[in-house]
């Protein structure tokens, strides 16, 4: 509009000139499309100069929504982290020192009963309980060295196993039975995870399965495959879902990319399953 108007006047003034020589009404003529050219760069220049204040003002409104968004999620993501971390150290926790206290227990028992009848296994049961106690001890050591460095980096998985198959042997009589056959070497990560789960569903069979037998089955193909098999008693799944331990196993799969499954039914054993993705290995 102001362009518009400018331009009006200046046509208005130009036809008052019409008794001018022509020279000089052509060099009036030249100087008015000057001036006319100038001021719409100007209002052009304006123009954009606006444009760009108001777009620098929104990029600001933006970005500092983004900043504030940016902080919300930093802070949900560290409450997540500290509760990740919470859980872990639980479960470190309740799987170290469960299975040991677990058959510290027993033995504690067993020697209690037989302190009058059979007072020289008493005696074995009380030295299998000190040992036991050493050994949780011990695991506890571990569990806090873990949370500082890696613990498993000169401890394979298979010997980590094989100790677990010992205990377990020594306690109940039962050997497991286990083929591990491993054509890549898991990293601490994992082989924490698949140690803890193993060592956890032997304590659960310990404590409530009442069987004979257990297979322990750990292969690789495109997976890691974990296979856990008793012929205990089995239970239902749908009443016995809230223990911490089998929570706690699933947590470890599904932490690492992996999949867990439970199959069992009462008076048909248990077989837990444990998939875990090749990348974690590599």
């Amino acid at each position: 509009f102001v362009f518009s108007l400018f331009t009006f006047i200046q046509i208005q003034r130009l036809h008052k000139l019409t008794r001018l020589p022509l020279f000089a009404r052509e060099r009036f003529i030249l100087v008015l499309l000057s001036s006319i050219i100038l001021f719409g760069l100007v209002i052009v220049f304006l123009q954009l100069l606006v444009k760009a204040i108001m777009s620098e003002r929104k990029s600001r409104e933006q970005l500092a929504i983004a900043n504030e968004k940016l902080r919300q999620y930093a802070l949900k993501i560290e409450n997540i982290a500290a509760l990740e971390e919470r859980n872990r150290i639980a479960r470190e926790i309740h799987d170290s020192l469960g299975h040991y206290l677990t058959v510290l227990n027993v033995s504690l028992e067993a020697a209690w009963k037989l302190r009058k009848s059979e007072p020289q296994e008493s005696i074995e049961f009380l030295a299998d309980a000190k040992q036991l106690g050493s050994k949780a001890l011990n695991e506890v050591r571990q569990s806090v060295a873990a949370l500082r460095s890696n613990w498993w980096e000169n401890q394979s998985l298979e010997s980590a196993i094989a100790t677990l198959i010992a205990d377990f042997h020594k306690s109940t009589g039962i050997l497991p039975t286990s083929n591990i056959n491993l054509n890549y070497s898991p990293d601490n990560e994992l082989k924490i995870a698949v140690y803890r789960i193993v060592q956890e569903a032997l304590t659960n069979i310990y404590k409530y399965a009442e069987a004979t037998t257990v297979e322990i089955n750990i292969f690789t193909t495109k997976n890691l495959h974990l296979i856990i098999q008793d012929n205990g008693k089995g239970f239902n799944l749908n009443q016995n879902t809230t223990g911490f331990g089998l929570q706690g196993m699933e947590e470890r799969a599904l932490a690492l990319g992996g999949k867990f499954e439970i199959l069992t039914s009462p008076n048909t054993g248990c077989k837990i399953i444990a998939n875990f993705p090749l990348v974690t290995i590599n």
